[in-house]
C-alpha cells in the first residue's frame, strides 16, 4: 500500500501567512493536523471517526494553516472516488464539509476552497458533494460557508429543516399544551428516565429495530457498528431510556456528544402501543436535563427527512417539543 503524502500549497492572500496542507491517505487511517486546531472539531470530523467511515479509496484532508498563529484554522475531509470522478464530504457520517475557526476572513476561506478544488480537479474529481452541519451549530460560519460556496458555483442539492432545543430555556415552558399533558401522564403512571449501560446495546438494538419496523423504517447502522462507536468513543455515545414501573422500556434513544456544546438525539424510538403516553417527550426532557448539566448549549433533534421525503408528523412533533428550526444544506458542484 502506498504511503501517505503531505505537502503545502501556498495561498496568495494576506502575504505568506496562510497555506493549505494536503494530506493524502491511501487507506482508512487519517492523521491528526500538523498544527493544532484553533477550534474544537466536531466528533465526525475527528481523525478517529474519519477512520471508522472506512472509505475504500483515497482520503484527502485539506488543512488551512495560519503560520502567524501557528494553528490550523479550517479543515475539509474528502473521500475521493476517482473512478467516478466524485468527491464526498462526508462519506459515512451525519455531516462533513468545512469546519473553521471563528473570525476567518471570507477571502481566505474562498482561497482555501479554490486551492482544494484545483487539487481535486488535478486528481480527476470533477464533482464534489458537501453536507454541512446545521446552521444552529455555528450560524456565522454556516452563513459564510454558504455565501462562499455559492460564489464558487455550488448549488444547493438538498435543503433540510433541522430542529434543536436551546438548553438554556426551560423545557416544559416550551412544550405545546398537548405534549405537556402527555408528560404529566407519563409521570403519573410512574415512568422514569434512565441512563442505561452499553452492555444492553444488543437488546436495545432489537427494541429500536422493532419500533422502526412498525413504521416501515429501518436503522441506518448495524449493531456491530454501534457497538464499535460506543467502544471507540465511550465519552461521546450514550444509551437512554424511559422505563415503566414494571421495568419495561417504553422508549429508547442513542445520544451522541457531537461537541462540548451539542448533544444529538440520534435514534429515538417508542412502540406504537405507547402512543397515548408519548414517552419520547419524557425522553427528551431527560436529554435536555443531561445536556444542560454537562454545560451544553443545544439538543439537536435532527431533520424530519425520510427517503421518500418530508415526515410531516415528525416535523409537527418537534415543533410541539418547542424545537427551533434551522437549515441543514447539502451542496454540489
Amino acid at each position: 500500500m502506498p504511503a501517505a503524502s503531505s505537502r503545502l500549497l501556498p495561498l496568495p492572500v494576506e502575504g505568506s501567512r496562510y497555506a493549505v496542507r494536503l494530506l493524502a491517505e491511501p487507506g482508512p487511517a487519517v492523521a491528526a493536523p500538523a498544527l493544532p486546531l484553533a477550534f474544537e472539531p466536531y466528533l465526525y470530523l475527528r481523525p478517529e471517526h474519519q477512520e471508522l467511515q472506512r472509505f475504500p479509496g483515497e482520503q484527502l484532508t485539506f488543512s488551512l494553516e495560519d503560520h502567524t498563529r501557528q494553528h490550523t484554522v479550517a479543515q475539509l475531509h474528502v473521500a475521493a472516488d476517482t473512478a467516478a470522478g466524485q468527491g464526498y464530504s462526508p462519506w459515512q457520517a451525519p455531516f462533513g464539509a468545512v469546519q473553521m475557526a471563528a473570525g476567518l476572513p471570507g477571502p481566505v476561506l474562498r482561497a482555501f476552497l479554490e486551492a482544494a478544488h484545483a487539487e481535486l480537479a488535478a486528481r480527476g474529481l470533477a464533482r464534489l458533494r458537501l453536507r454541512s452541519h446545521p446552521f444552529a451549530y455555528d450560524p456565522a460560519a454556516s452563513a459564510l460557508l454558504t455565501h462562499t460556496l455559492q460564489q464558487l458555483g455550488y448549488s444547493v442539492a438538498l435543503a433540510e429543516i433541522n430542529h434543536h432545543l436551546p438548553l438554556e430555556a426551560d423545557f416544559r415552558q416550551r412544550l405545546h399544551p398537548s405534549e405537556r399533558r402527555r408528560l404529566r401522564k407519563c409521570q403519573q403512571q410512574g415512568f422514569v428516565f434512565e441512563q442505561e449501560t452499553p452492555l444492553y446495546l444488543p437488546l436495545a438494538y432489537e427494541f429500536l429495530s422493532r419500533c422502526r419496523q412498525e413504521k416501515g423504517q429501518t436503522l441506518s447502522l448495524s449493531l456491530e457498528r454501534l457497538q464499535e462507536l460506543f467502544r471507540r468513543f465511550p465519552q461521546d455515545h450514550f444509551l437512554f431510556s424511559v422505563r415503566t414501573p414494571a421495568g419495561e422500556w417504553a422508549a429508547l434513544t442513542i445520544a451522541i456528544r457531537v461537541s462540548a456544546g451539542v448533544l444529538y438525539n440520534f435514534y429515538p424510538a417508542s412502540p406504537l402501543a405507547y402512543n397515548t403516553f408519548s414517552p419520547v417527550v419524557l425522553l427528551n426532557e431527560g436529554l435536555h436535563a443531561f445536556g444542560r448539566a454537562n454545560g451544553q448549549q443545544l439538543l439537536d433533534l435532527g431533520t424530519s427527512t425520510l427517503t421518500e421525503g418530508l415526515n410531516s408528523s415528525l416535523l409537527q412533533f418537534k415543533r410541539h417539543l418547542g424545537g427551533v428550526p434551522s437549515l441543514r444544506l447539502t451542496f454540489e458542484r
